[in-house]
């Protein structure tokens, strides 16, 4: 029986547009002759990651994204089918990291397997994370020192801005003057020290003679101070017979004998007893001042004649 050419073309065609596909698809990563499995991930975002990008698990590349879309239910979410080929066993509590294998590369799906013994079925929904790019991690790492040289720059007008309206006209000639002030202070201080080193030079010798002496001083101060110890001890032992003696008894008595001169002379100044009365009368003064007179001259007058005052008589 011939088979008809109709027929032939058919089969022709129908294997070639399998072969097409098959070859579509494996061109793709989706090979149909070996077993596979889906995955779903649910992110918030995906950073730029789009259907075929590979996916790999510890390095190795197992599959690729089959497709991303919203959720029908929560549009702020966006599910991510993950096809994975062959039989490589995935934990449940496995999640899916979007990454970026290098600066400019485009985002992978890497596995991270979990440490759960029950094993993922196909069609689980595995838990997301979202590795930074490096780009944002830059940014990150960048943003706290933007903040501060921002502020430092705010920092750095705002001193700017002092310093322009505090250094006026007045104030630089003020310092101009404080300057000058210093500079002549510091030519005095130059000057004295210059003053210094001379009459230091000039007077060098006194100044070692003064040294020798101090020296000799010192020597002859070691030398005597046994002695030096024997006058304080005398010293001490004065000290301690002035503490003995009755030193208050006889001021308390000296003290007594004023008190009672004193007496006596206010007795005299008022013209009681005979020493008071000698001094104070002057009728009694003039009376014994004549008595004196008087017996002088008797006195002068027995010395002259004295046979006159002495009779003799001889046996």
């Amino acid at each position: 029986m011939k088979i008809r050419k109709e027929l032939k073309v058919g089969v022709v065609f129908v294997l070639a547009t399998a072969i097409l596909i098959w070859g579509l698809m494996y061109l793709k990563g989706l090979e149909l002759l070996k077993p596979s499995r889906t995955f779903y991930a649910v992110y918030d975002q995906v950073n730029g990651l789009v259907a075929a990008n590979p996916i790999s698990i510890k390095g190795m590349k197992v599959g690729q994204v089959k497709k991303l879309y919203f959720d029908a239910k929560n549009p702020k979410n966006i599910i991510v089918e993950l096809y994975i080929l062959g039989d490589y066993p995935i934990a449940k509590n496995s999640s899916a990291r979007i990454f970026s294998s290098s600066l400019l590369g485009s985002p992978e799906v890497e596995i991270i397997p979990g440490n759960s013994t029950v094993m993922a079925k196909n069609g689980d929904t595995l838990s997301s994370v979202i590795e930074a790019t490096l780009g944002q991690e830059v940014n990150k790492q960048l943003l706290p020192l933007k903040t501060k040289a921002e502020n430092l720059i705010s920092s750095i007008d705002t001193v700017a801005t002092i310093v322009q309206e505090v250094l006026n006209k007045n104030t630089r000639d003020n310092l101009i003057q404080a300057i000058e002030h210093v500079k002549q202070t510091l030519a005095s201080i130059a000057s004295t020290t210059h003053n210094l080193d001379t009459l230091m030079i000039a007077q060098r010798h006194n100044l070692g003679r003064i040294i020798v002496n101090f020296e000799s001083i010192s020597d002859n101060l070691q030398k005597n101070n046994g002695k030096i110890t024997n006058i304080l001890n005398n010293l001490s032992n004065i000290s301690d017979s002035l503490a003995k003696a009755r030193i208050p008894q006889t001021i308390a008595q000296a003290n007594k004998a004023i008190t009672d001169l004193d007496l006596t002379l206010q007795k005299i100044n008022k013209g009681e007893g005979s020493v008071g009365q000698l001094l104070n009368n002057d009728q009694l003064y003039k009376e014994v001042e004549k008595a004196a007179r008087d017996l002088n001259l008797l006195l002068e007058d027995i010395k002259a004649n004295p046979s006159k005052y002495l009779k003799v008589s001889v046996f």
